[in-house]
């Protein structure tokens, strides 16, 4: 039975979550349909472009992503450092660049006077909307919807564009959000399609290492209201993809809790090690972060080849997934404790 989606993620437990979409036709996400001889591949830039401008308006940072033939990976998390420190003008701007609004927020947008019914209307709808600027689900929403209709348009059809709902798992600790960010961006290599962390194209690692001495671009964004008039506008920068702390490894709501030079080099070795025909893919070393968490190699290159299949709705150490899926789910069983216990050896 569909579960609802209230059950499946909780941003107190973790702020980490790994969520998917495939595309329910025959013809391609992206990609070449080799039948028709007809190219998608520039539906891939409609993804990620329309994920930087979410993550920009959204309190959800993208930690990574990975955008295949007729589906796509992202790892996010929910900053809810940022949403709470939102004043109610940030709620409503930012709200207005998804959608309408509400007369009544215009009206206060532009300091005019709200009398004692709009002020408790107003009241109801910031504490709404700011509730959504940190929801999955909305963030989801909004881009699925966007990509459907100009996909159906340029088709020249109607219908579903997705199988159904997005799948999410929570990433509960360090190992879950390493395992599964490594999962993501090695989803070219491992699929065969590209050769190097440098070829796989529309993949996190791809851009952070294309970007380590680029500068941040800014998108101007014009607010409009229902009548089509512009309100006002802001400058929103494009928010970069969430950023490496270095902190102790521990998921919490900071960033994500390695350095970078860690992940890179442990990401390069895995690529190695998971495609055969590369020359030098078996090091006797393990790298700096296996070995910090006591994660044997073969866990480890087995987790990354198959985090998905793995578990279902959750990650982490096995105690902790059995808590959560008892606290959220009345307590259904929980798959994959062997793959937990093999990323999380006792001490």
């Amino acid at each position: 039975m569909t579960l609802a989606r209230r059950t499946l993620i909780d941003a107190e437990t973790t702020p980490f979550y790994h969520v998917i979409n495939r595309c329910v036709r025959r013809a391609y996400l992206c990609g070449s349909d080799e039948l028709t001889g007809k190219s998608f591949e520039h539906r891939r830039g409609w993804i990620v472009d329309k994920i930087k401008v979410l993550s920009s308006i959204f309190c959800i940072d993208v930690c990574a992503y990975a955008v295949m033939s007729n589906h796509y990976h992202l790892v996010l998390k929910i900053d809810l450092n940022e949403v709470n420190a939102l004043s109610h003008r940030d709620v409503i701007s930012r709200w207005q660049q998804l959608f309408h609004g509400h007369e009544v927020a215009t009206k206060y947008m532009k300091g005019e006077e709200l009398i004692e019914g709009e002020q408790i209307l107003l009241d109801g709808l910031i504490a709404e909307w700011q509730e959504r600027l940190a929801s999955i689900s909305w963030f989801m929403r909004c881009l699925n919807e966007e990509v459907a209709r100009k996909a159906n348009r340029e088709d020249e059809c109607k219908g579903a564009f997705w199988e159904g709902r997005f799948k999410s798992q929570a990433l509960l600790d360090e190992q879950a959000l390493l395992a599964c960010m490594m999962y993501v961006d090695l989803n070219p290599i491992r699929a065969g399609i590209a050769d190097s962390l440098q070829s796989s194209d529309f993949t996190s690692i791809q851009e952070r290492i294309s970007e380590l001495n680029t500068a941040e671009n800014t998108q101007e964004k014009v607010l409009k209201i229902v009548d089509k008039k512009t309100v006002f506008k802001t400058v929103t920068p494009l928010k970069p993809l969430a950023e490496f702390d270095g902190a102790t490894h521990q998921v919490t709501q900071l960033g994500i809790p390695f350095h970078f030079s860690d992940y890179l080099q442990l990401i390069d070795w895995t690529g190695r090690a998971i495609r055969y025909d590369k020359k030098g893919s078996i090091d006797s070393s393990r790298p700096k972060l296996l070995s910090e968490l006591g994660i044997s190699s073969a866990a480890w290159l087995t987790s990354t080849r198959e985090f998905r299949r793995q578990y279902s709705g959750v990650s982490g150490r096995w105690d902790a997934m059995c808590k959560f899926k008892k606290k959220h789910q009345s307590g259904k069983w929980c798959k994959g404790k062997a793959s937990s216990q093999a990323l999380h050896p006792s001490p």
